[in-house]
């Protein structure tokens, strides 16, 4: 952005039509909340269908989109931002796209020499009648995020998980299945600097009943986070080099945030995927990491908007 950054018109999208819709409610209030102040107007967007005439209407100097999961961290909302030529935080239309598709996100990092997952996409009817995989495994919808539809099929499981075959089921017909990586979870924020993207640190993060689950992400007191990681310093820089060639082979820009698990019996290190709009809730790790290298909440969110553009 050119202009001084005391006289722009900033819009907060939350909200949406996604399963996160209530995760990115949170990450809007505070982003809007720490903008407050800072910018001449902050305007608070639930986003709907119809936004094209909701930012036409208010015509913001720039859009800060703190939406989460479907339609609006696909591509869906940054190609409508690009034909209205509004300045916008996060990835642009091809990356939001192809990070939300957790298949295609692998193809490219496997390509990029960055170890993944093994599994694959199956058939959601298939995976209910039967294991496709030795257990323990994942499975999880190939378009979503925040832990929303991932169940654990746990070693020794008499049967496959059926709630993937159930009628109430609405996260696409395919569904990734993947091994279970015993370990470690770990994140890695990184955010995309002029000079290039700069991973901030590595986060160990223990959830308190087990599993990271959706409820472990988001309740306060779901999972413990130490950081910096205590890892072995080769494993530690892994993470953050990893992140960083994930981040410039997605062709992501402004924030991102790469997830792994680090299996410590074998010292194997693994990016499961990778976030184009992170969350910024409370419970967040993307502020918590900033705070860690001395960028404080407000300072992050106005580098956000800074960050912002618009391909014309």
């Amino acid at each position: 952005m050119t202009r001084p950054f005391a006289d722009l018109h900033v819009a907060v999208l939350m909200g949406g039509l996604s399963a996160e819709r209530e995760v990115s409610l949170s990450s809007g209030k505070q982003c809007a909340d720490a903008l407050e102040g800072q910018a001449a107007r902050v305007s608070r967007v639930d986003a709907g269908r119809d936004i094209a005439q909701v930012l036409t209407a208010l015509k913001p100097d720039v859009v800060l989109n703190a939406l989460h999961g479907e339609w609006g961290e696909d591509g869906c909302v940054q190609g409508i931002l690009e034909t209205l030529q509004i300045p916008y935080t996060h990835s642009g239309v091809l990356a939001s796209a192809i990070t939300m598709d957790k298949d295609k996100t692998k193809s490219i990092l496997r390509a990029a020499g960055v170890v993944v997952p093994g599994g694959g996409l199956f058939d959601r009817f298939e995976v209910a009648r039967r294991h496709v995989l030795p257990p323990p495994y994942i499975i999880k919808p190939n378009a979503e995020g925040s832990s929303v539809g991932v169940y654990l099929v746990p070693e020794g499981a008499n049967g496959p998980q059926t709630a993937v075959g159930a009628a109430d089921w609405t996260y696409g017909d395919q569904v990734m299945v993947e091994p279970y990586i015993p370990g470690r979870e770990l994140a890695v924020a990184v955010i995309g600097e002029v000079s290039g993207p700069r991973a901030l640190t590595v986060t160990d993060i223990t959830p308190v009943k087990g599993f990271y689950d959706y409820e472990a992400k988001y309740a306060p007191g779901g999972s413990v986070h130490k950081l910096p990681a205590d890892l072995p310093a080769a494993v530690f820089e892994a993470a953050m080099r990893e992140s960083e060639l994930a981040h410039t082979a997605l062709g992501c820009r402004g924030v991102s945030r790469s997830d792994f698990r680090y299996d410590d019996l074998n010292d194997v290190l693994v990016l499961l995927e990778v976030n184009t709009q992170p969350g910024m809730t409370p419970t967040s790790l993307v502020p918590e990491q900033a705070a860690h290298v001395g960028m404080s909440y407000k300072d992050l969110v106005r580098w956000m908007v800074e960050d912002a553009s618009c391909p014309r």
